[in-house]
């Protein structure tokens, strides 16, 4: 089957969704139409702002839908008025099935992790966050649960320790776009018939991966909440870095500081830190703090100590610890 004879549907939202659809648009391939997010006002001034997938597709003049509603029966209609043979969703929305169960050769979606691990909103954040050595990406048909559905490829990237989760992100979103091309041109080496592409049941992995590790429970990745980000310093200094960097740049780690005329400070995020191998706050409380106002600010936590490295406090902007200790005493 060729390319330009099967009908695609494209469902994405954010910048993680846009070199993908670049690369079916720029690879010939037959999209006719995107699903993004309705306009949102944004910013101190509540201006309109469109998702960068709505962008793109006005600038490549794709047809266009956004419907606020996925059971909305206008919605329906003109989806169906598209006559896709294909859908495909990269960072979208929960799906109800009467939309992705339309297209004769089903929906796929693209995660950005290693199904079955990480199923949920925000995989990339909790891999980095558990302090994953690799990651990746996975294509797979959707069903009616949440990441569950039968594999079709997977591709691995591995994580550098000093990785923060917004470079993993990046090198995922260009790898992505490859994925997902392969595994159109797997639909259509199999003339559409799906039920002839080789796919992997999750369950079966779940089963290897016991078999592997002898871990029993798969990790999830549900969404990340404010008091997700809280730094709690009765953990581990590996586990704050973990942290730190698997929410930098967003939505960012962030703790409270005092100064020194008694002014709480909260919250104050953190962007970057490292671990402090020999620290005079090692049998410190902790959350107790140590600074010479100038260089550093280290902070004790279970077994040692972390140091902020890029700091923002309330109404500020981000810098480095040694620029905003030239403005504040704590």
């Amino acid at each position: 089957m060729k390319k330009e004879d099967l009908r695609i549907v494209y469902m994405g939202t954010p910048d993680f969704a846009v070199p993908t659809l670049d690369a079916l648009v720029q690879g010939g391939y037959n999209v006719v139409g995107v699903i993004t997010m309705p306009d949102k006002p944004a910013g101190r001034g509540h201006k309109v702002q469109f998702s960068p997938v709505k962008e793109y597709a006005l600038e490549h003049n794709l047809p266009l839908l956004q419907p606020e509603k996925l059971k909305d029966e206008a919605f329906l209609e003109a989806l169906r008025g598209w006559q896709a043979d294909l859908q495909i969703v990269v960072a979208f929305r929960m799906l109800p099935e009467v939309v992705w169960n339309m297209p004769r050769c089903g929906t796929f979606n693209l995660h950005a992790a290693l199904l079955p691990q990480y199923r949920g909103a925000a995989p990339i954040n909790w891999a980095v966050m558990n302090g994953d050595r690799k990651t990746g990406a996975t294509t797979f048909f959707l069903d009616h649960d949440i990441d569950t559905g039968r594999i079709i490829l997977k591709e691995e990237l591995p994580i550098a320790d000093d990785e923060n989760v917004g470079s993993v992100h990046d090198r995922l979103m260009e790898m992505g776009k490859g994925l997902v091309c392969r595994t159109v041109d797997l639909v259509l080496e199999h003339d559409a018939n799906i039920e002839q592409i080789p796919t992997i049941d999750q369950e079966t992995l779940m089963d290897d991966l016991v078999a592997a590790t002898g871990i029993s429970e798969l990790r999830p990745a549900p969404k990340i909440f404010k008091e997700t980000c809280h730094i709690d310093w009765n953990q581990s200094a590996r586990t704050i870095y973990n942290k730190v960097r698997g929410l930098s740049p967003y939505p960012a780690a962030w703790t409270e500081l005092t100064l020194t005329d008694g002014t709480a400070l909260s919250p104050v995020k953190v962007y970057k830190a490292s671990v402090v191998s020999e620290c005079k706050e090692t049998a410190a409380v902790p959350g107790t703090m140590q600074t010479d106002g100038k260089n550093f600010i280290h902070i004790a936590c279970a077994d040692g100590c972390i140091s902020l490295e890029e700091l923002q406090l309330p109404g500020k902007k981000r810098m480095e610890v040694k620029a905003l200790l030239n403005g504040v005493r704590l």
